[in-house]
């Protein structure tokens, strides 16, 4: 019998479910020192949002073997530390899965109908039945912006409402949009179409500041939006200006840019409802989430894998010391190639050459899916989560193993195939690091020292390095390394790694160039 401490409140569901099998502590509201004192003979540790699981207590937490954080982040757990001790940290990605899709469609309705003004005036002594007119969902197009888990569940509810649902994520497949009866759109035609606009992606560079004045400028006059995953996807003071002037119709917001919220000026306009991030606050949501981590660590206290692990999965230590460097390298592979893809992914083939093709290559294949899907996810994509993640983006995914191809010991090739074409990134793991050797059909020789790089494919003459670096230098971007290959059908690749991004106007500044075909950007993490 292990010795578990709960020290967050969770719902009495999870604590009776471990506590059938093992000797439960409830312990909360400890100091660093106190929580290490109280981790001094257990094994397993509980939390939710509260507690702070530093690495100081993990250092000290010898016996522990598990850390369950009981809702959907892990911010508060450092992963780091607990993947060097041997720590399986688990969470519960799905407890909050309805909860926030039902809040989501809740905040449509109410925006729809002016619910909650309507409310507050009656209760003022105001009966102002004509200054509420509202509209119906039924015939309306929503536009989802992330189809992933609660994005499809608000699909399934709005097409209940006999509402026209178009979406817009270019890391699902076309089998996935078919499978909940969506219509697959590009971002502005999305805008340009939908009644009611429903953000569900994942926060990141990429999609920071996703809808602004321009987005809403060129959408369709009287669009209403409703953003229960984000604050940061939209930038609020042009959210306010555009309901200001008529052409947003309203707003339904229950994530801001900085909480508490109290006093953002979205909370300041009588047609934007607002709720204080409430959308996985739900009794249903608690049980849900409590019960989960508790049957992981039950699982893996009887040495069973976790369903939910967040860090380094259980490997042996023979195929871990053959594989273990090749993980990173086909995170490598998979994020390259998913970036120069862009989305619309239909088929990922991953080959194995040399050596590690004789092993079990879950890993392998997991550290793919990871580096192809860790950009475009909420949560942390982990070579544990990465399969049931993989299903979820409906991602076909094939693998081979052929011998070694010289003068590389070992390579992993990730071949994306989307509806433009197909993608081809090897990397390979050498001494000084990862390596990037292959970019389609151009053989390359990358070992990155910066996390930018640029490849630009361009007519295979004189004087095109010369052009690129000569732009590169007057806009005071450093060239720390380059790599050039000659291709088929005149063409070359020049492979940059240079010290800052290029903003997209540079890029279209050197896309314009006479006999560049494309150029691209890549981030290395």
């Amino acid at each position: 019998m292990a010795r578990i401490l709960v020290a967050d409140s969770i719902a009495q569901q999870g604590v009776d479910l471990l506590s059938a099998k093992h000797d439960v502590v409830v312990k909360t509201g400890l100091t660093e020192d106190e929580l290490i004192e109280a981790l001094a003979d257990c094994q397993a540790l509980v939390v939710r949002s509260a507690t702070q699981v530093t690495a100081r207590v993990i250092e000290h937490a010898n016996g522990l073997e598990v850390i369950a954080r009981a809702g959907t982040g892990v911010d508060n757990v450092d992963i780091e530390a607990a993947t060097q001790r041997g720590v399986i940290v688990v969470n519960a990605p799905l407890a909050n899965t309805i909860s926030t899709a039902e809040h989501a469609f809740a905040l449509m309705m109410a925006m729809a109908r002016h619910i909650p003004q309507a409310d507050a005036a009656l209760r003022a002594g105001e009966w102002a039945r004509n200054k509420y007119m509202g509209v119906e969902l039924a015939g309306k197009t929503l536009g989802i912006v992330g189809l992933g888990r609660i994005g499809s569940e608000v699909a399934r509810r709005a097409r209940a409402f006999e509402m026209r649902v178009i979406a817009y994520d270019p890391y699902v497949t076309r089998e996935r949009y078919s499978a909940l009866g969506v219509e697959q759109v590009e971002f502005d035609d999305l805008l340009a179409q939908a009644d009611f606009v429903t953000l569900h992606t994942a926060l990141y560079e990429g999609t920071r500041g996703q809808l602004g004045a321009e987005q809403f400028a060129n959408a369709k006059r009287g669009i209403r939006i409703i953003n229960a995953a984000r604050g940061a996807l939209i930038e609020e003071q042009a959210l306010y200006d555009a309901v200001a002037s008529g052409q947003v119709g309203g707003a339904a917001i229950d994530v801001f840019s900085s909480e508490p919220a109290v006093g953002n000026i979205l909370t300041t306009h009588e047609r934007i409802v607002v709720t204080p991030h409430l959308a996985a606050s739900t009794s249903d949501a608690q049980d849900r989430a409590a019960v989960q981590v508790a049957e992981q660590i039950i699982d893996v206290l009887d040495g069973r894998s976790a369903r939910y692990a967040v860090n380094a999965p259980m490997v042996d230590e023979e195929t871990m010391g053959v594989l273990g460097p090749y993980i990173e390298a086909a995170k490598r592979a998979g994020s390259v190639a998913m970036q120069l893809a862009g989305g619309g992914v239909q088929k990922v083939r991953i080959e194995y050459l040399g050596e590690i093709g004789t092993y079990d290559t879950a890993p392998l294949r997991a550290g793919v899916i990871v580096g192809l899907l860790e950009r475009v996810r909420t949560e942390k994509v982990t070579i544990v989560n990465a399969e049931q993640l993989a299903q979820e983006h409906g991602l076909r995914i094939e693998e081979d193993t052929a011998p070694p191809r010289e003068p590389y010991a070992n390579l992993v090739v990730a071949r994306v195939a989307t509806n433009d074409g197909e993608e081809t990134v090897a990397v390979t793991h050498t001494t000084s690091g990862l390596r990037i050797v292959g970019i389609g059909e151009y053989e390359v020789e990358v070992l990155s020292a910066t996390p930018y790089v640029l490849a630009i494919e361009n007519i295979d003459r004189p004087g095109m390095i010369g052009r690129v670096g000569g732009i590169l230098g007057e806009w005071g971007v450093n060239v720390s390394a380059m790599s050039v290959a000659a291709g088929s059908l005149d063409l070359a690749l020049m492979v940059l790694c240079i010290a800052r991004p290029l903003t997209p106007d540079e890029v279209r500044q050197l896309e314009a160039l006479d006999d560049i075909y494309s150029v691209r950007q890549i981030v290395l993490d």
